[in-house]
């Protein structure tokens, strides 16, 4: 799916020209999605699969750890590569609580995995087994992964601080050498104010500097790259109730947000 044309994706915010590469349209269409919606959402699905597919992740052979999976479809596409995929959410008690059980946001069990049918029935519970994690409290036995991921997730563990432990933590889950691929908010409007404490915190450009001195700190690598689109779509900002077909930023409280990408491999 890669060409020596295209540079391996390093950490980076959603733009509309990603969308509409070969590389995005080619994933968007096996995620039996519309390839010419330009939507965030769809975006965190392509890098995560575009960032690990570059990285040699997706094949038989290879294991995955995904956090708070929800209904999302990624446990799905990476059975069907052969990778054997533990996917967690939290509890269903705890879900049902939060509400992510009334806007069908959280996986109870393996069967909401592989809704659109993008693997096999046979294929997918030979690869893919589910298990209830909290974010906030990663059970120790699960390491050794070759990669783990998580999509629009750590932003919704209570605070920025959480989230920041999160990701230092979820590298413990990882082979030498593994790899870590993260989706979550980027206020783009605010380097300074933000929201910090509640149900959604907004990651400022600060905060991922944050994670990457930790990461570094503990011998990982990672590189943030902050470069904003400049095409029509990357200046539309999408309002509530988030009805436009365009959808690469929109506005959550006072702030202008979007959808940023880590990429972070662990220390060999």
């Amino acid at each position: 799916m890669t060409t020596v044309s295209n540079p391996p994706l390093s950490s980076r915010m959603c733009t509309q020209e990603q969308l509409e590469s070969h590389r995005f349209r080619a994933w968007a269409e096996r995620l039996a999605e519309e390839p010419a919606r330009l939507h965030r959402k769809l975006w965190e699905y392509c890098y995560i699969a575009e960032a690990l597919a570059e990285r040699g992740m997706l094949q038989p052979g290879i294991t995955g750890l995904g956090f708070a999976v929800g209904t999302e479809p990624l446990a799905s596409l990476f059975a069907s590569s052969g990778v054997t995929v533990v996917a967690t959410d939290m509890d269903p008690e705890e879900a049902a609580a939060k509400g992510w059980v009334d806007t069908n946001q959280h996986a109870a069990g393996i069967d909401a995995l592989n809704d659109r049918g993008l693997c096999p029935d046979s294929v997918f519970r030979t690869n893919c087994s589910f298990r209830a994690v909290d974010m906030n409290d990663i059970p120790e036995d699960l390491t050794g992964f070759d990669f783990v991921w998580s999509s629009c997730a750590f932003e919704h563990l209570g605070s920025i601080e959480h989230g920041i432990q999160f990701v230092v933590n979820a590298m413990r889950c990882l082979k030498p050498g593994g790899v870590a691929v993260h989706t979550t908010e980027f206020n783009c409007s605010s380097n300074d104010a933000t929201l910090t404490e509640g149900g959604t915190v907004l990651f400022r450009r600060r905060d991922f500097e944050e994670i990457a001195r930790r990461l570094h700190a503990d011998g990982h690598d990672i590189t943030l790259d902050f470069t904003a689109g400049s095409l029509p779509a990357d200046h539309f900002v999408d309002l509530p109730p988030y009805k436009q077909d365009v959808h690469l930023k929109l506005m959550l409280a006072d702030y202008v947000c979007s959808s940023y990408g880590i990429i972070a491999r662990a220390a060999s």
